[in-house]
């Protein structure tokens, strides 16, 4: 595995009991900012996320985007022999993660204090679906059971209907929620010398990401209606059909409203109309406003309506599908695209945002216990 001593966590040992999203998210934001993340997988297939599918030439999709430069090594944790073997490397690493079943860790004698006792610089890391005690604390958890329990689905989709978001969006925010912890421990750490404990369960870094419904319904306020790809308090803002497709923008304050009655509506008698003035005022009056917009931008092609938007000074989107986000220009342009080896191949990858004076690691997606040898015989001493 490469070590690149420019990057800024070269030199940082993470092991990480890791499986489907969120705990192997967190460890490859370690990878790509240069940490040696050796990923423990069970002998009889590993991580269940390297079968969810097999669009890459075999390999699932979601594996490659997730493990990309890190060191599979197989231990089987039923077996007392390698249960040592694995505190032999915790006992040296930095880094601890966990996102087992509920109780698992515990079982297995990984407990806090125990992680501690062995090594008392261990950043130790536990993820879980609902956190240990309470009422829910023993329940296994994945993506859309937590985008439930958290309120997300109560306001996403349309009226009619509630839909989960298109990405695992509770994985993705717990893996970002533990990696932000860790490098702020690790940076604790290199004041005080001493480690920490992080527990971590979805529900709550989901809860924190759901702050603007929370605040919304403050005090018992009724919370924000579903609205599809629109906005629940702004208007307009969403996607409105033109005479040849469509097109996707939104109005954040009043300088912005004023500049679309003018310049895209061509009604300057709305512009200082008090009924319209603020977001509450366009989103209470929608019912009168919105067919008028509609009727007006259904006569206009999407090319029009998007230079009158620009001539106005409003932000504007092309509804974009996957393929599209491929072809993206301003990707290209801005060389977003790289590489990464499978083992099925070299296949593209986009490459995470990153500092000036470095690049993030793009090393090979590991084959199950591809480096289960080199970690024994280098961690035997």
């Amino acid at each position: 595995m490469k070590n690149d001593d420019d990057l800024p966590l070269s030199g940082t040992l993470v092991v990480s009991i890791e499986q489907a999203v969120a705990g192997p998210y967190c460890g490859r934001l370690l990878a790509d900012q240069g940490a040696r993340v050796i990923k423990v997988e069970r002998p009889d297939g590993g991580d269940f996320a390297r079968r969810y599918d097999r669009r890459i030439n075999g390999e699932a999709s979601y594996f490659v985007w997730l493990n990309r430069s890190k060191e599979s090594l197989c231990l089987d944790l039923k077996a007392p022999e390698d249960i040592a073997f694995l505190w032999r490397l915790i006992e040296r690493a930095d880094v601890f993660i966990q996102n087992l079943a509920p109780g698992a860790a515990d079982k297995l004698g990984l407990t806090r204090q125990s992680l501690e006792e062995r090594n008392p610089r261990l950043i130790s890391c536990a993820i879980s679906g609902f956190g240990p005690g309470g009422p829910y604390g023993s329940r296994k958890a994945y993506d859309l059971l937590i985008q439930a329990e958290s309120g997300l689905l109560s306001i996403t989709g349309t009226k009619e209907s509630p839909s989960k978001v298109g990405i695992s969006i509770v994985d993705i925010c717990t893996g970002v929620t533990a990696y932000h912890l860790i490098l702020a421990a690790l940076l604790k750490r290199s004041r005080t010398g001493k480690g920490d404990h992080i527990e971590l369960s979805m529900l709550e870094a989901m809860a924190e990401w759901m702050g603007y419904p929370l605040h919304y319904t403050h005090e018992g306020a009724p919370p924000p209606e579903r609205s599809g790809a629109g906005h629940a308090t702004i208007y307009p803002y969403g996607p409105f059909e033109t005479a040849d497709g469509m097109v996707l923008f939104g109005l954040q304050n009043d300088r912005e409203w004023q500049a679309f009655c003018r310049e895209v509506l061509e009604l300057p008698d709305w512009a200082d109309e008090p009924r319209y003035l603020g977001n509450d005022g366009r989103a209470g009056h929608k019912d009168e406003l919105d067919p008028v917009i509609r009727k007006k931008l259904a006569l206009l092609s999407t090319a029009e309506t998007q230079e009158r938007l620009g001539k106005a000074g409003i932000g504007t989107a092309e509804v974009r599908d996957i393929a599209g986000l491929w072809a993206h220009p301003q990707l290209a342009a801005r060389h977003c695209w790289g590489t990464v080896a499978t083992g099925a191949g070299v296949v593209p990858a986009f490459l995470p945002p990153s500092a000036e004076s470095w690049d993030p690691r793009m090393d090979p997606v590991p084959a199950l216990g591809e480096h289960s040898d080199a970690i024994r015989e280098e961690f035997s001493v």
